[in-house]
């Protein structure tokens, strides 16, 4: 049976590719070797390719009012720009999942205030499939 640590991550990983896709990225995968990110994506409009890091999302609303994600590899330093572009942080509650878009600025902790505002807000990715979004980003890529 594997580890609940694993099986967490994994799910994580999951949920991520699947918001990735709900989203209009496109080509989302897994590297078939060891890298410093978990998913390769390319971005909807202009199709340019983004290194993404997943992370579960340690959840401190309660006791100091905000969502944290570690920037750190195993060696403890953070990723930088030349590891992954963007984090994906998933929130895994009993009762909810929600995942997270931001980008790499090379810190060891990020966090989000309980409102998430201010200039560098994550981005909520939604989990529902929108047929007619996705019909928009198509006709939009394709006028560029």
């Amino acid at each position: 049976m594997a580890h609940k640590e694993e099986t967490i991550g994994k799910f994580a990983e999951l949920i991520a590719r699947a918001a990735l896709m709900a989203a209009g990225w496109s080509g989302v995968s897994k590297p078939e070797t060891e890298e410093p990110y978990d998913i390769l994506a390319a971005e909807p409009i202009t199709g340019a390719i983004k290194r993404i890091q997943v992370k579960t999302i340690r959840d401190r609303l309660e006791s100091r009012g905000y969502l944290t994600v570690s920037g750190r590899k195993n060696t403890g330093l953070p990723y930088t720009k030349a590891d992954a572009d963007y984090f994906i942080g998933v929130l895994i509650d009993d009762h909810e999942t929600r995942a997270y878009m931001f980008e790499n600025r090379g810190l060891t902790d990020y966090w989000m205030p309980r409102k998430n505002e201010g200039v560098r807000a994550w981005h909520e990715l939604k989990l529902n499939l929108d047929r007619a979004y996705l019909a928009a980003l198509e006709n939009e890529a394709e006028a560029v």
